[in-house]
C-alpha cells in the first residue's frame, strides 16, 4: 500500500478502548478512529440498517479513496459484512484516478 502511495485510516463505531485492544491484538499499523454513535458512518450513508443489537451502527464494508485535497475520488463498497475488497482492488482504484 505504501509503495502505491496509499495511506490507510480506519473508522469504526467501536469505542476507543476496543480499538486500542484490536490494534494491539492484530498488530494494526494504520490509525483506527472511533465513530461511537455512527455519526460519520451515517453522514456517508454506509450504515448497515439490518444490523441490530450489539451490531447496530456498524457500516457496510466500504473504502473511500480520498485525494490530497480531501475529495472522494472512488468508493469500494460491499453489502455483505463477510465480503471485503482486496488490496489489489484498492490499488487499481487509486491508479484509475491518477
Amino acid at each position: 500500500m505504501e509503495a502505491a502511495g496509499i495511506a490507510l485510516v480506519g473508522i469504526s463505531n467501536d469505542s476507543p478502548d476496543l480499538l486500542k485492544r484490536a490494534v494491539s491484538k492484530h498488530q494494526i499499523t494504520f490509525p483506527l478512529l472511533s465513530d461511537e454513535g455512527s455519526k460519520t458512518i451515517d453522514a456517508y450513508g454506509i450504515r448497515n440498517e439490518e444490523a441490530a443489537g450489539s451490531f447496530a451502527g456498524i457500516p457496510h464494508p466500504t473504502t473511500f479513496v480520498v485525494d490530497d485535497k480531501g475529495v472522494i475520488r472512488a468508493k469500494l463498497f460491499h453489502e455483505g459484512y463477510k465480503e471485503r475488497h482486496t488490496s489489489e482492488e484498492l490499488i487499481k482504484a487509486v491508479k484509475q484516478i491518477r
